[in-house]
């Protein structure tokens, strides 16, 4: 029987809402089960985890480019039907320069490169509720990486190997053509078994994404459907792709293949057994060069801390890596990219100057509860940071484009009595001495410490008394006591950055506080400090409503 015979079935393709291909059948999900004709015995009708499926055997007569129209069409719908998600709700919790999704949930940066003399960045969306569930990859660009405009929904989860979420990846800008590498991932069946492959697709000239298909099916042995998030580059006279990779014995490994033409790839190996255990699964991978020397960045999933403060398992490393002549990779040295409560998934470009910038997502993975959430959104971006290999450490800096937000400088005194900034998106640069502790975004009731505590050594993030539902409310680093701690601190409504000692160590949070509380004060000490209103130029990160 044709796919047709199926579609028709199903009550034609406006009632399909999700195409799968099992080993040897065809499943599609329907929306409205009442639609569905009378079925013959070869095909089975069955309710899949709340989800109406039809599913019968493929025969010979149906072709990939049967599936893939299909997918399109679905495509079609999944992009009409998202366009009622693109105006952003009114919420005092909303960044005026973070980017954040107009409803629904945003996490992993995917595809951040300069491509024909723009900046492009994807993010993953569910534009539906503040749910890990079917992912889709919105594009903005930029032409100076502060001023970001919204192009399109690019990809959709409308095909058989991507139909429950288009997962992270990565583009390639390669003979005038951006491709986008991401994982495409399923679920089958009353069990869900998750099905992974690497897939590709070309961005068109209207912003839109031709999906051309899985280039990886099957997984190489010893490894399970935990395989994702591919990153693409250019050394040692080929391409390689890095997926953050989980080991049938549960543990996190680096997986590399090669190509020639990024069309056709070899399984090299697995890495990482010189510093297992680490975690038992690896995402989001990333490398580049600084100064000669190569990084390695990833998310290990499973890493636990000795601070009784810090319970979450889901981190960010970064780590010295090596590649020898035979092509094989050796793990140096590691440590964190931002030792705050809500930094995952990071990817960098290179600029048009050669600049290697890098941008976060601030949030985690199990994080899904909120109170922007109770006005239909959640999560952001960080901050675009430059990353530079300064005296044997990776140093971190805002982008020096992010000066064009400054509206007013001036000079505070800090003490505790306290100011009313009126605002809640500001830069603030200050040197504080141990025993000392800012508190910011505050009023009465609600604010955020970061406390310097001589006798533990550690500079202290307090969000205990703010409206934070998930998550740790205590993050510590610690710190050289003979030495004053300088603060770059970046707040936009609902997040901090902070910027210690100049980028030497990076903490990020998300602090939710009343949108009046917007006091601050200094207890323990006076200091002056360089206070600078940021604008907001988030509006045009959103879709033109016609």
């Amino acid at each position: 029987m044709s796919l047709q015979f199926l579609i028709e079935l199903a009550g034609g393709v406006d009632n399909i809402s999700r195409i799968l291909a099992p080993e040897g059948r065809v499943v599609v999900a329907v929306r409205d089960a009442k639609q569905v004709l009378p079925t013959p015995d070869f095909v089975v009708e069955e309710s899949v985890l709340g989800e109406w499926q039809l599913s019968m055997p493929r025969c010979n007569s149906i072709s990939d480019e049967d599936l893939a129209t299909l997918g399109r069409l679905i495509a079609k719908q999944q992009k009409a039907i998202a366009q009622n998600y693109l105006k952003p709700t009114d919420c005092p919790y909303r960044p005026q320069w973070h980017i954040s999704p107009p409803q629904g949930l945003l996490n992993d940066p995917n595809g951040f490169i300069f491509h024909n003399g723009e900046y492009h960045l994807f993010y993953q969306w569910y534009p539906y509720a503040c749910e890990h569930k079917d992912k889709y990859w919105v594009l903005l660009k930029s032409q100076d990486l502060v001023n970001w405009n919204w192009q399109s929904i690019a990809l959709t989860p409308s095909d058989w190997f991507d139909s429950h979420g288009v997962f992270s990846g990565h583009a390639v800008s390669h003979e005038g053509e951006l491709l986008l590498f991401y994982t495409g991932n399923t679920r089958l069946g009353h069990d869900r078994k998750r099905q992974t492959m690497q897939c590709v697709a070309r961005l068109n000239a209207d912003n839109s994404a031709e999906k051309l298909g899985p280039i990886i099916r099957s997984l190489p042995e010893g490894v399970t459907e935990h395989f994702r998030d591919p990153k693409i580059l250019f050394r040692q006279d080929k391409w390689h792709m890095l997926l953050g990779a989980q080991t049938t014995d549960l543990q996190g490994r680096l997986a590399v293949y090669h190509s020639n033409d990024l069309m056709h790839w070899s399984f090299d190996s697995l890495y990482g057994d010189d510093i297992a255990p680490f975690g038992y699964m690896w995402e989001c991978p990333d490398m580049f060069e600084l100064n000669g020397k190569l990084f390695f960045v990833f998310g290990p999933q499973g890493i636990k801390s000795q601070n009784p403060n810090h319970t979450i398992e889901h981190q960010n490393r970064i780590f010295n890596i090596e590649q020898d002549n035979q092509g094989r990779f050796h793990f140096g040295d590691g440590w964190q990219l931002d030792a705050g409560f809500d930094f995952y998934a990071p990817q960098t470009m290179e600029t048009e100057d050669g600049r290697r910038v890098m941008v976060g997502w601030m949030g985690l993975p199990d994080e899904v509860d909120q109170p922007s959430c109770d006005n239909g959104w959640i999560h952001q971006f960080t901050a675009l940071r430059e990353l530079k290999w300064y005296g044997g450490r990776i140093v971190q800096s805002p982008i020096r484009e992010l000066a064009e937000l400054r509206e007013s400088q001036t000079i505070l005194s800090l003490d505790e009595h306290g100011i009313d900034l009126a605002t809640k998106s500001y830069e603030l640069n200050v040197t504080l001495p141990w025993g000392s502790a800012l508190k910011l975004m505050s009023d009465e009731k609600f604010g955020v410490l970061l406390e310097l505590d001589k006798a533990q050594g550690v500079l202290r993030f307090d969000r205990t008394n703010t409206e934070i539902r998930q998550g740790d409310v205590v993050r510590e680093l610690s710190l050289d006591t003979e030495k004053d701690v300088h603060l770059q601190i970046l707040a936009d409504s609902s997040s901090l950055e902070v910027f210690i000692n100049h980028g030497e160590h990076v903490m990020t949070g998300r602090v939710f506080t009343p949108a009046s509380a917007t006091h601050i004060a200094l207890n323990g000490a006076c200091a002056n400090a360089e206070f600078a209103a940021l604008k907001s130029v988030v509006a045009s990160t959103f879709a033109p409503m016609q």
